[in-house]
């Protein structure tokens, strides 16, 4: 055998998109100081303003990444019948759809194949982490000219808020490619900075710190408005003053409502649901292992009024897996399966999956062959993508991949035309070129004759 080589990738780097989280605090929002509504404005630009938008079938959409490119064969596109080196270390599990297998490491969703859609012909052109991230989120590949807004910033500036609730919420935070773009920052993402898996899960500077009761609070925000109102009346261009004053009118929302801080707590939570999403320790570490929470606190912040909600889920020791693949897929993968077939199936019993789009991405697959080292390297020409609820129709595999999972074999999908899929879904014309991506809704046969995209 061949001996091992290091490998050379250093894996996806992924700083936050807001740096600047942890020095947030209530109590200073009657200062000058930095504050909740930094979040909603981390630097302020002039706003673009908002669209009068019908909401489309998915009225809210949780956005899950696997970052690091997951393997496809180990997932959800797994070749049993191919050759070893292409077929890979694991072996598969049947699902309820007739003939359709998932990895050995996903039993959970193999149960509810019946309630969503695995699209295995999806094919991009990048194979770099951080250049095919972007394009992940924002429908573009990326250019030095423009920096296009993510599909979250897209959902607030179409949608706007909904029940004082932020519009686009990263669990617990979102890379720079889920940013504003052109857009205005008080699009942006509302990140939470802190993991639900941590004892005594907390929300950051949603509460009123100790010693400052309502009136005191009240107080604070008359006066804020006072020594704004002095800045407009001297200020040649209030603008920028004016797009401050909404990021703080939407901090002060956010505080002062007790249902909206609600929805960030997993209080109430009865041990029923803990069972549904799973939860399970990090072999390696012991450490809990956060997305069953996270995604039981998504489902949580859709239902409150939450428009978008992005769960990023890293595995144990990540998807960017050039290394004994079979470990870190076998690893990591048990948690996710647990979470995401637990999340399908509360939100399908409480009435919301057909009002609530729910998409598992990662930037790219991996190659063909298991290389020397036991893994998989990057490899965009074709990998799977998972979509359920919102309208789409449940229980289809639609596209395929050939038999060694290196190219499509059958209706191939652009990235985007994946996206132009969920924002017609949202109600967004794909065609909108200045907010969405230039695709095309995918479209299926069935019976023989054309379907209407994946719409059920």
């Amino acid at each position: 055998m061949t001996a091992s080589k290091q490998c050379a990738c250093s894996g996806p780097r992924y700083p936050t998109a807001f740096g600047r989280r942890s020095f947030l605090q209530v109590g200073l929002l009657g200062g000058l100081g930095l504050s909740l509504a930094d979040l909603f404005a981390s630097e302020v630009r002039p706003a673009t303003g908002g669209v009068n938008r019908k909401e489309g079938p998915a009225k809210s959409v949780i956005q899950i990444i696997l970052p690091g490119g997951l393997a496809h064969q180990e997932s959800w596109d797994p070749k049993p019948e191919a050759p070893i080196e292409y077929r890979g270390p694991l072996g598969v599990v049947k699902t309820k759809l007739a003939g359709v297998v998932f990895s050995e490491n996903l039993p959970h969703c193999a149960e509810i194949a019946d309630k969503i859609t695995v699209v295995r012909s999806v094919t991009g052109r990048i194979p770099d982490h951080v250049q095919a991230t972007y394009q992940m989120f924002t429908g573009y590949l990326p250019t030095p000219a423009i920096q296009h807004p993510s599909i979250g910033a897209v959902a607030s500036h179409e949608f706007g808020p909904r029940r004082n609730l932020p519009a686009y919420v990263g669990l617990p935070s979102v890379p720079p490619a889920g940013g504003t773009g052109y857009l205005s920052s008080k699009f942006g993402a509302f990140e939470l900075g802190a993991d639900p898996a941590q004892k005594d899960f907390r929300v950051r500077d949603i509460s009123l710190p100790k010693g400052i009761a309502e009136e005191r609070f009240e107080r604070r925000r008359s006066a804020r408005e006072a020594l704004e109102d002095h800045f407009r009346q001297i200020e040649s261009n209030p603008a920028e003053l004016d797009a401050m004053s909404e990021f703080y009118q939407q901090a002060y929302r956010l505080i002062s409502s007790a249902e909206a801080r609600k929805a960030f707590s997993l209080d109430g939570e009865p041990e029923t649901m803990t069972k549904l999403y799973g939860e399970y320790r990090n072999p390696r570490g012991g450490q809990l292992i956060g997305v069953g929470r996270q995604l039981m606190l998504a489902r949580r912040l859709v239902e409150a009024g939450v428009r978008l909600v992005t769960v990023m889920y890293n595995g144990t020791e990540g998807w960017d897996n050039h290394l004994r693949i079979k470990e870190a897929v076998s690893n990591g993968m048990p948690a996710f399966d647990h979470a995401f077939a637990g999340l399908i199936e509360d939100l399908d019993r409480r009435g919301l999956l057909d009002s609530t789009l729910v998409m598992v991405t990662s930037e790219f697959g991996r190659t063909p062959k298991i290389n020397e080292n036991a893994g998989r390297d990057h490899w965009a020409r074709v990998y799977s993508q998972v979509l359920a609820g919102g309208g789409i129709t449940r229980g289809q595999i639609y596209g395929a991949s050939n038999a060694t999972a290196s190219e499509p074999d059958r209706d191939p999908v652009s990235v985007e035309d994946f996206l132009a899929t969920v924002y017609r879904q949202m109600g967004i014309n794909s065609e909108d070129r200045l907010l969405a991506p230039g695709g095309r809704p995918i479209n299926i046969v069935r019976d023989g004759k054309p379907v209407d995209g994946l719409i059920g």
